[in-house]
């Protein structure tokens, strides 16, 4: 079974980072260098189908725990810190559910337990429509994306992914085709069962949905310990939009 691929920062206890859907560890290096500067060994994790690690054809919360805990056995890491966003948030709760010895504290970045309803299907429209084996350039890139996605962040965190395979030839580092045809999975609920009793923190954007007050009983539910704490001025990618106030949050937690 491949490793996956990682970029791993600083000395000391270690603490692994899962990034959300079509992200890749290198959207984590900043705060990853911050947590590594206060003493803790950084993983950045490439999940599978995204980054530089291995293409599957099979995706789902369970393969991705899995994928962990073989990344953890490789590098021989007994115990760690997990924080995931969004997609890596819930490869993190399934991972502590399964591994619970494993994960000394959880930090899950704006996502909860439930089913999420596809909604990232425009964007994959306009991944799919995009004549990639046409375009020479990232400028030319974004500018037939902007005809489809008007947000000019998303776009910005979708070309962070495109890379040059050869002289002349683009190509995106995550498997488009596969991720496309698993939308249900990646809005997949953790197992109504699974719980995980240690301590767990909850980090929502001040401006995003994503978590609710309506969540917070199956939060306890899955996760007895858990506590949650709002970013102020952020949305979904809250620790891209208030990185200080994140790393904060996150650094109380970890101390108390």
């Amino acid at each position: 079974m491949p490793v996956l691929h990682s970029n791993i920062l600083g000395e000391g206890e270690p603490f692994l980072i899962l990034h959300g859907f079509l992200g890749m560890s290198d959207n984590w290096k900043t705060l990853g260098s911050q947590y590594a500067e206060r003493g803790y060994e950084v993983h950045l994790v490439d999940q599978r189908n995204h980054g530089k690690s291995f293409w599957s054809e099979d995706f789902d919360y369970t393969l991705l725990a899995e994928d962990l805990k073989h990344y953890m056995d490789h590098h021989q890491i007994a115990e760690a810190t997990i924080l995931g966003h969004s997609m890596g948030g819930k490869t993190a709760m399934q991972f502590a559910c399964s591994y619970p010895d494993r994960v000394s504290a959880l930090i899950v970045a704006d996502i909860s337990p439930k089913y999420y309803p596809p909604h990232h299907q425009y964007i994959i429209d306009a991944l799919t429509a995009l004549p990639i084996d046409e375009i020479s350039s990232r400028s030319k890139a974004d500018f037939l994306l902007a005809e489809h996605l008007h947000d000019w962040g998303i776009r910005q965190f979708l070309l962070k992914s495109l890379h040059w395979v050869e002289k002349g030839r683009l190509a995106f580092r995550f498997n488009l085709n596969v991720l496309a045809t698993k939308m249900e999975e990646i809005g997949d609920s953790i197992s109504g069962t699974d719980s995980f009793k240690g301590p767990t923190l909850f980090l929502r954007g001040s401006r995003s949905e994503y978590i609710t007050e309506q969540d917070l009983p199956m939060i306890k539910q899955h996760f007895p310990s858990a506590s949650l704490e709002t970013v102020a001025d952020s949305g979904h990618w809250l620790h891209a939009e208030n990185p200080g106030e994140f790393l904060k949050l996150s650094l109380l937690f970890l101390n108390s």
